[in-house]
Formats: structure tokens, sequence, C-alpha cells
């Protein structure tokens, strides 16, 4: 993407009707090219690096399946960040990593099995800005909520 198509989303992104649409269209949009595809493509992977996420309910134990933007760091490892687009309340699959830390993500068409570690303290920090400098519009979706959004960094499993 051309730096003028960066700086035309980051700009459309950080809008609060992208914050209102979004949610509605870009997983149902991801997930069903993801389906089709047999993993090999993620639309919302144009602009910004993105995975599957399969991880099991919270309450229920099924498998729930979310595709969501993501940062991949140096070591191999993925930053995952629970923005909800800006909006009130963490999302669901949050709160599922945090029950059933042992899960899956399509990262580029392979599965590949994860555990996830919610980040706290100077660690979450330090990803934090990592995260900004990466996709700087996080921050306006923080100042719009009261809750500190939830970073998870996700290590392959053996």
């Amino acid at each position: 993407m051309s730096a003028l198509g960066v700086r035309l989303v980051r700009k459309v992104s950080s809008t609060r009707m992208f914050a209102k649409v979004a949610p509605h269209v870009v997983p149902a949009f991801d997930r069903t090219v993801h389906r089709l595809t047999r993993g090999k493509v993620l639309p919302s992977a144009r602009m910004l690096p993105g995975v599957v996420l399969t991880v099991r309910g919270a309450k229920s134990g099924l498998p729930r399946v979310t595709p969501l933007a993501c940062m991949h760091e140096p070591g191999g490892t993925w930053l995952l960040i629970g923005s909800n687009f800006g909006r009130e309340g963490h999302p669901a699959w949050t709160g599922n990593l945090l029950k059933h830390p042992e899960a899956e993500v399509s990262w580029r068409g392979e599965k590949i099995p994860v555990r996830a570690e919610l980040l706290a303290g100077e660690e979450r920090e330090a990803a934090w800005r990592a995260v900004l400098g990466f996709w700087p519009p996080y921050a306006t979706y923080q100042a719009r909520v009261e809750r500190e959004i939830r970073l998870f960094r996700l290590t392959r499993r053996p």
C-alpha cells in the first residue's frame, strides 16, 4: 500500500463512524474470505498484518474464530491488541484468552499452536510503545475508552 493509502486508512480507522461500522463488517468479511481460500487470504491484512485466532470460548468451551490485526515481532511472536475498535468493553476474544491461553493462529496460511500471555507493567508499556509506532490510531482508540486496552503476546507452542 502506498504511503498516501496508509495515511488515509489511519485517518479513517480513527473515526467514530469506523468504530461503529467496522466491527460488524470487517471480521465477517475476513472470516468468509479466509474460509473460502482455505486460510490463504485475509483481506484486512492488506492494511495491517493479521492472524485468525481460534480459542475456546470462556463460557461455552466451543472454538471461537476471530480475525485480528496483529504486530508480528522479530522473535517470531505476535502482539494482539484488544482495542475493540476504540469501543467500550473488552472484546470477547480477550476474555477467552484469559481463561484458555492455549490457542491456535492461522498466519499466512499456516496453522500454529500458540500460548497467550496478558502483558502488564513495564513489559506492557514497552509493547504499547512498539504498537503505537506500528499503528498510531491505537492511541486514538485508547483515548476514547476508560479501560486499559489489553495486550497479549502469543508464543509458538511445541
